[in-house]
């Protein structure tokens, strides 16, 4: 334990109790779910930061049209801002350029009034964006990621560590989906202490890198293999990007770490691109939802580019068939 952890330490406490006395008084019955008539399927996690939720999010919600559902996605936002985040939050944006159309979108905090709006538009199938705290809405198959490369926050609930929750709370999960690995037989077993649900695995699939000049979505371009890049990202898991980078074979010699949902400034694209020259690359790349935040920046010196991604699945149809099967279950009991 750091010494900010030791510090913050006593903070968990309040903290903990405050969770368990809140999924309790759900588990009991004390504080009622809200339900919406179709099905829910949750997306969601233990920990803060990024465990792949955006990719898995866009992943079900393709399966569901592809069946032929009027799909939805409701989502909080960043800081649940309301409708005016469908313009402004990155992860939104994100979505809605990769789904189009074709899928619908309630934003803001309280996602049953969002569901319910949707509803009367027609939308039967609900996907759940972080999910898994948000009790106050009924979900029909609740799945929660880990990331491999760091499962449990460093084994300490929220502020000492990153969790949100303690392990235990996985014994609500239906399905467990690691994340950044094909097989990590030690989380297996640390999630077997709390839940016999089903684990399965996925990673990040690079589609592609893209050339950005300001304008979305760019072009494609192999150029990139060939430089020399600095990378950077205001995202929730920056070490998971580098790792990444690396595994998809690209040469960066450095890296800028921003917070998370960094909304960029001509200041910070000359301080990058200094960087970058300071490094010795000729190239800087990002993710794609730092795209979103770079929104109206065009004045470049560098050439920048960004890493499409999807998320690949192992067993994807057994995965697929496991997530309907659970949610078609519930809904049969409640009829």
């Amino acid at each position: 334990m750091t010494f900010i952890e030791s510090v913050l330490w006593p903070l968990t406490l309040p903290y903990g109790a405050g969770v368990h006395l809140r999924a309790r008084a759900y588990r009991k019955g004390i504080l009622r779910q809200r339900r919406l008539g179709g099905m829910v399927i949750s997306v969601g996690n233990l920990t803060t930061g990024g465990t792949g939720k955006t990719p898995m999010v866009i992943w079900i919600a393709q399966r569901l049209l592809v069946e032929g559902k009027s799909t939805g996605i409701l989502t909080r936002g960043y800081r649940g801002e309301g409708n005016a985040s469908a313009l402004t939050s990155d992860e939104v944006r994100l979505m809605q350029a990769r789904l189009g159309d074709r899928v619908a979108f309630g934003v803001g905090a309280d996602r049953f009034a969002g569901g319910s709006e949707l509803a009367k538009r027609g939308v039967e199938s609900f996907v759940l964006d972080d999910g898994f705290q948000h009790l106050q809405l009924a979900r029909d198959a609740d799945i929660v990621l880990i990331d491999a490369m760091n499962p449990f926050g460093g084994g300490h609930l929220l502020p000492a560590g990153r969790l949100r929750e303690p392990p235990s709370a996985l014994s609500r999960a239906d399905i467990v989906v690691i994340t950044r690995s094909d097989h990590a037989p030690a989380i297996e077993a640390a999630v077997r202490r709390d839940s016999d649900a089903p684990i399965f695995y996925a990673r990040a699939h690079l589609e592609s890198i893209r050339a950005y000049s300001g304008e979305y979505p760019g072009t494609e371009s192999a150029e990139a293999y060939s430089r020399k890049l600095f990378a950077f990202g205001g995202i929730g898991n920056p070490a998971g990007f580098r790792a990444d980078l690396r595994e998809w074979g690209l040469d960066t010699v450095g890296y800028k770490v921003l917070p998370d949902h960094h909304r960029y400034t001509a200041q910070d694209v000359k301080a990058i691109e200094a960087e970058t020259r300071a490094a010795g690359a000729n190239g800087i790349i990002c993710t794609e939802k730092d795209i979103f935040n770079l929104s109206g920046i065009s004045q470049w010196e560098l050439d920048l580019y960004y890493c499409r991604i999807s998320l690949h699945i192992a067993r994807e149809l057994e995965f697929w068939q496991n997530v309907l099967a659970i949610a078609e279950s519930r809904i049969r009991s409640r009829r």
